[in-house]
Parts: C-alpha cells; structure tokens; sequence
C-alpha cells in the first residue's frame, strides 16, 4: 500500500484516454488515501520471510532475490540520506595478493570492475570505459593509502564521483581491497599490442541496431501487438469492450493519445503513464483486468501507442501539477541509491557516462530522449519490456530495493525523461538487445 492520493470511483465513459484532466497532485499532501499496486506480484517490489528470518525478494523469475533495504531507494517515504563520506587509513600490515586482486576486480558478482576500467588480458571483456583506463596504473607511483581511500570512498578526493564507495558500502572488505590495491601496482607498461580492436571501448565498433523495428518479420513485438485487437472488440465480464466507448478501431480512435502521456490525470490524482492509465480504467470499465507488466497490458499499451508512429511526443508541461511532477522526477533521476550510491544521471548525462561504454553496453544520453521507443522487445530477453520494467532492472545492479512497476515515483521519472523526448516521433515497439 502506498500513500498517494483518493481515488473516486469512475462512472462509466466519464474518462477517455485522450482527455485532457488536470489537478493538484503533491505526494505529501495532508489527507491523502492509499494507493494499492495493481501490478504482477512479482512486479510490486514485494518480499517473503524465509525460514531462517531472512528477507528474500520477490521479483521475476530469474532475478536475483538479495533483499538491499540497508540501502536507500527511490521510494518518495525513504528519508535516508545518501551514505556519509568515510575517510579511512589504511590498516597496518594490511598485505595483498595481485593474484586474488585481478580475480576480485573480474568478479561479476562484486562489480565487475572492469565494467568502467581498462586493464591488460585477452580475458578482460568487455571492458568499459566510464572510468580512465588502469592498464598502467602502477607506473604512477601512487601510494597504496591513497589509492586505498579511493577504493574505500573516492568521494574524499572525488565529491562528484560516480565510483561506487566500495569499502564503505560494505562491497568490498579491507582485506579485499589490499588485494586490489596489490594488483593495480602490477599494472605497468610497456603494454603488448591489442589484437581485438573491440577489447578496448576506444576502438570498439559501436553498436547499429537491430534494422527496422516496425517490420513485424524481424521484431516480434509487432506481432504480439496483434493480440490486443480481440480484447479491443470483446465485451469484458462488466458487459462493456473498449470499442463501445472508443469506436473505429484503436489505429483511429486512440490516434495522438500515446502523445500526450505520460500525464497527470485528475480523476485518479497523480501522474500516469498509459500502462499505469489502462491498468486502473480497463477493469473499471470493461472489468477485464490489465495489471502492470502482465502481456495483456503490454500489449494493448503497444497497440494504443501504435496508433500514434510519428506523431510527436506532446507533453503538457505547464500546468502546475506537471511542473511539481517533473520537478520531483528530476530529483529523482539525480538522486543516488543502492550500495553502488549511482544516480540515472551517472549514467545517462554528458558530463558522467553518457556514450561510453558500461561493459560490453553503450550507455545512452538522456538528452537524445530515451522513453519514445517503449515498450521495447528485448532480444536478449525474448519478451517484450516497457520502460518500468527497466527501471526496475536497473535497481538490481545497483544494489537498491525495486519500486512497484506502477509507484508514482516512477511514473514521475518517467515524465521527466520524456520530456526529452518532446518534439520528437513515437516509434513503438522498439528493438533492443
């Protein structure tokens, strides 16, 4: 249950999709009801006791169950502030061994680090190059405390850095980060030649797509959008089908909608995508359920979005309820959680990680607009996401709690972001590995 706002009950037909509603929206608003998570039980963020007394994740099938609450997250009633700066001396005596290092700095499950830094092996791939390239790290002459502060806290010497506090999150041990420290001083030049260009993110081909991503023989996303058309035109079980109030099929009667959103909309008192939309108006209307992240909701938000291809994105950003929502969207969007302590815009903004490479993967700039090509068929994945569902990846990488796919906090990150967007044309479903 989360504290959001009232929610009025809808007469029938009161609401279309394309209707333009306003109201005050403000989370902390006195008085305000509950809001409950119409999502998937494994897209509610949600958690189960274990036997033991632990708390195990309950997310979707195939992804890690770490429960990270000592963590802070985006949720709008989590006060914590980001981790306090930690300077450290290096303990006495404290030795390490380059062997164990290297194998630390590859390990998947710690970082990995090479995932922002550059060091010499065939086996280091792929690397990113978020942060500088380390290969000759140890021709620097740099001591071993300093070095073991910034691998502990870099914010000591580094306020506004996007290297996690390893040491102080709790990631690495201090005998750990000796081992690191001991392989980095091994990192010395001359380096051998590379023989794989794409080894190194300076010369690595950077990626051209998946072809056109509308051409239903190569995104199947296109096809599974299909499947909407029948729940469009059946009665659902409170006697009434999409088509009786939205007549002429979605490709004319929701034409332009998809624009518009996401928005805030007034009957239920807080900013919406169109998945969020369609999950709280399809049951109150057709009574057939369209909980976020099931397929019949992904389809039919694809379906609805399609109807407006190269239509351009046309947020309302001047009322006083969107201002508010863009506001707190963007604070979010800088705002660092998890044990990594990473915002968004430590990866999505010019000056941070923007069109660098994060492993093997081109991190993209906000200010190119991220949002007008979801939902996305997930090659690597073999199913359809919208934008939520990625968010909600991103929370596990960065070790932080994931929100409910439908959390208002969401829907106001999602609002800032397509505000980047505006201007520019709907291209639904999108293709992405």
């Amino acid at each position: 249950m989360r504290r959001l706002s009232a929610l009025p009950s809808l007469a029938l037909g009161a609401l279309v999709l394309g209707c333009a509603v306003m109201a005050r929206q403000t989370p902390e608003d006195a008085g305000m009801l509950t809001w409950t998570s119409r999502a998937l039980p494994e897209a509610r963020g949600d958690f189960r006791v274990l036997p033991d007394g632990r708390r195990e994740a309950i997310r979707y099938k195939g992804w890690p169950t770490r429960d990270f609450s000592a963590f802070r997250t985006y949720d709008y009633d989590d006060p914590r502030p980001e981790p306090v700066v930690e300077r450290v001396t290096m303990p006495a005596g404290l030795k390490g061994d380059p062997t164990k290092g290297r194998a630390l700095f590859l390990d998947r499950a710690k970082g990995p680090c090479s995932g922002c830094h550059l060091v010499p092996g065939a086996d280091v791939w792929p690397a990113g190059n978020v942060g500088p390239d380390l290969s000759t790290l140890g021709d620097r002459g740099l001591p071993d405390p300093y070095l073991y502060q910034l691998v502990w806290d870099p914010r000591v010497v580094f306020p506004d850095t996007a290297m996690p506090p390893w040491g102080r999150n709790g990631v690495f041990t201090s005998e750990e980060v000796a081992h690191l420290l001991a392989y980095l001083q091994t990192l010395r030049g001359p380096l051998p030649p590379e023989t794989d260009p794409d080894r190194n993110p300076l010369t690595r081909k950077k990626p051209v797509g998946f072809g056109d991503n509308l051409d239903p023989t190569n995104n199947p996303a296109v096809l599974l959008a299909e499947d909407a058309q029948a729940p469009w035109e059946q009665k659902g079980p409170a006697g009434r089908a999409c088509a009786d109030c939205h007549p002429g099929g979605p490709e004319r009667a929701m034409r332009s909608v998809a624009t518009r959103y996401p928005k805030h909309v007034r009957i239920y008192g807080r900013v919406m995508s169109l998945e969020d939309f369609l999950e709280a108006h399809g049951p109150e209307t057709t009574g057939r359920p369209y909980p976020a992240e099931s397929a019949d909701n992904l389809t039919m938000t694809m379906r609805i979005k399609m109807a407006s291809n190269g239509l351009a994105v046309a947020l309302d950003t001047s009322s006083p309820e969107a201002r508010a929502a863009i506001a707190r969207g963007r604070a979010t969007f800088y705002r660092k959680v998890g044990a990594r302590n990473h915002s968004c815009a430590d990866c999505h903004t010019s000056d941070k990680g923007a069109k660098k490479f994060l492993g093997g993967r081109l991190l993209a700039d906000v200010s190119d607009g991220l949002t007008r090509h979801f939902p996305t068929w997930r090659t690597d994945r073999g199913e359809v996401w919208d934008l939520r569902k990625r968010f909600q990846w991103c929370m596990t990488p960065l070790g932080t709690n994931m929100l409910a796919a439908d959390a208002v906090e969401y829907a106001e990150l999602e609002l800032y972001l397509t505000t980047f967007d505006r201007g520019k044309p709907l291209n639904v479903p999108g293709i992405r590995h």
